[in-house]
């Protein structure tokens, strides 16, 4: 955590920075308090009993001060030099009639053991136009290029807004948090700088495919939410078309990990999962489920029988290749 909060404290008197103890059992509350103490016109921390990374996001919208809002959790770090230059848009941008809604940057996987030069830079070059504000109809999202928390800083007025309540107790909620206030965002920066470093590579991390397997069901209580959104909201989607399709090809996606996450898990159980997942979508909406299964994920991930499985296990590491899954 330290690591994280250092990385901030040269963004200048504009920045305020909300420290979550979600309930923890180290030093945290200790640590946090510290720094408050230390930095008293910077800082400010949030003591409340454990409730999970989306209920640590919620405190921290309830909480904020700022015109703008980023996550940045605590084993993950920003990059000083290139916040400078995010601040100095967001103040210039602030100025006008008609506000930012979303500040896109870079972000680079650091990896446990990688050196620097070798680090995977996730870059929106090519999909978001450059040193303007731009709409979705400039944009230019293919199929595997997706926003994550690391790479967005929302208006927090926009995350009130659009009434956005992480669910408590759940990992991969950040597929939400990225997905939900998109049906308000209509005014875009891109800055094409790497400002966040996102620490992956720990063993018991949960993006850790092990780890995914096991916490199988969040991953499903995730998606499920992420479908009745786009099911309730998919005639406003449609008034923009850009907007709808990248809002579908990231349903997809994260469909398509909920269901080879299950076919590698192999148990009765899960294999009873993935059809009650299919199920759902087809009753809710055979529209969404035509759709879902004539594209190329969907025909592999729908393939009947074990061979049909086995197809759908090695389909997905090209589509990791081909689309940049991580």
């Amino acid at each position: 955590m330290g690591n994280a909060v250092e990385s901030l404290l040269e963004a200048g008197d504009d920045i305020d920075i909300i420290i979550v103890d979600d309930g923890s059992t180290d030093d945290t509350a200790l640590i946090a308090d510290k720094y408050a103490e230390k930095y008293p016109e910077l800082i400010r921390v949030v003591h409340k009993t454990n409730g999970g990374h989306g209920s640590a996001v919620n405190a921290g919208i309830e909480n904020a001060q700022g015109l703008y809002f980023k996550v940045l959790d605590s084993d993950d770090r920003l990059d000083p030099a290139v916040l400078a230059e995010v601040m100095d848009s967001l103040r210039f941008y602030s100025k006008e009639e008609q506000p930012l809604d979303m500040l896109v940057t870079n972000f680079v996987y650091d990896k446990l053991g990688t050196p620097d030069s070798k680090k995977k830079v996730m870059s929106y070059e090519g999909e978001i136009p450059e040193k303007f504000v731009c709409s979705w109809e400039l944009c230019n999202f293919g199929k595997g290029d997706y926003l994550l928390m690391h790479s967005v800083i929302f208006r927090t007025q926009l995350l009130r807004d659009c009434g956005l309540k992480l669910p408590e107790h759940t990992f991969y909620v950040d597929n939400i948090y990225v997905y939900e206030p998109l049906l308000k965002v209509e005014r875009i920066y891109y800055l094409n700088r790497n400002l966040y470093y996102y620490f992956i590579g720990r063993e018991d991390q949960s993006v850790n495919e092990a780890v995914m397997i096991k916490r199988v069901d969040q991953q499903l209580k995730v998606n499920y939410l992420m479908l009745d959104y786009y099911l309730e909201n998919r005639d406003t989607m449609c008034e923009n078309k850009r907007r709808f399709a990248y809002m579908y090809n990231y349903l997809e996606i994260i469909t398509t990990v909920s269901l080879v996450l299950l076919i590698l898990d192999g148990s009765p159980e899960a294999l009873a999962k993935r059809k009650d997942l299919l199920d759902y979508i087809y009753k809710r909406s055979k529209r969404l489920y035509a759709k879902f299964k004539l594209g190329v994920m969907g025909t592999v991930m729908t393939l009947p029988g074990k061979t049909g499985r086995l197809v759908a296990q090695e389909s997905y590491k090209l589509f990791q290749k081909f689309y940049g899954f991580n």
